[in-house]
């Protein structure tokens, strides 16, 4: 009997690909997606089914689960791959843009993942994969809120992976880092981003930053199915593995992060944003 996994965010990016990915491996898919009458490369796969789920929905993520497992028979991995930065100084960002950040990056997996552990109790087992980002292990200024966002989401993960290993459930964080090409996520923190003209002290920190994120853009090589493999070897590989990197550390953020003193760490990541005194 096939499998079946349940994926959120699946209308572009890393979500469709791995979407595309199990489906092609022979799983069945419940491809979720906030507007899913707006699909047009998913539901002409025959073991794929597309339906509404919306993170910030509570009530769609129960129908959303149960119509899965109506038409599949039942779930047996959630992949948690919605998600969206907020971009801005903290000055800039509304009380509103902050909730939302929230509520879609990390209440909504929380909720998500609550909502179908009693099916995979009631299965005896499971896989609940979360797509973080490096953002979630260091930070990068002007996305002061997305890293907040992931670095709950890693510590939330983890947490529950004790939980839940009594319970024969495996939770994985699948962290791309780097960049990823092919995706919208770009473009809807470039649309979403929080701006406040009268901030001109923040001037040239901004613009310093802003030619920091240009080169780095620019040097991004992963696209959403290299995401997508690892996203698909989490799910299959048998393991307790709860991280799984994905991506290119030119850069040497994560490798300062992990190897590097607090105070050599500090030094290293301001000296990329912060013009010399």
């Amino acid at each position: 009997m096939s499998k079946t996994v349940l994926i959120t965010g699946t209308s572009s990016g890393i979500g469709l690909a791995t979407a595309k990915r199990f489906a092609a491996q022979g799983w069945n898919v419940v491809a979720t997606q906030r507007n899913p009458d707006k699909d047009t490369e998913l539901r002409h796969i025959a073991n794929v089914m597309v339906t509404r789920l919306d993170v910030q929905d509570l009530a769609s993520m129960g129908t959303a689960i149960e119509a899965g497992i109506q038409h599949f028979g039942r779930i047996d991995a959630l992949v948690n791959n919605g998600g969206y930065g907020q971009y801005g100084l903290l000055e800039a960002v509304s009380h509103e843009q902050i909730l939302a950040q929230f509520e879609v990056n990390v209440f909504g997996v929380m909720e998500l993942t609550r909502a179908i552990l009693p099916h995979f109790r009631r299965n005896k087992g499971g896989h609940v994969i979360n797509v973080s980002s490096g953002a979630g292990m260091f930070t990068l200024p002007m996305i002061s809120m997305y890293c907040a966002s992931k670095f709950a989401l890693e510590g939330f993960s983890e947490a529950l992976s004790y939980e839940l290993a009594s319970q024969n459930i495996a939770v994985k964080l699948v962290i791309p880092h780097g960049g990823v090409t092919s995706t919208r996520f770009n473009a809807r923190t470039a649309a979403g981003s929080a701006n406040d003209k009268g901030l001109t002290d923040y001037d040239d920190f901004i613009a310093n930053t802003d030619r920091a994120f240009a080169a780095m853009t620019s040097a991004s090589n992963m696209n959403s199915d290299d995401v997508a493999k690892v996203i698909y070897a989490a799910a299959t590989d048998g393991s307790d593995q709860l991280r799984y990197l994905v991506g290119d550390d030119a850069r040497g953020f994560v490798k300062a992060r992990r190897e590097m003193t607090e105070d050599g760490y500090m030094a290293f990541m301001r000296g990329k944003f912060l013009a010399a005194a």
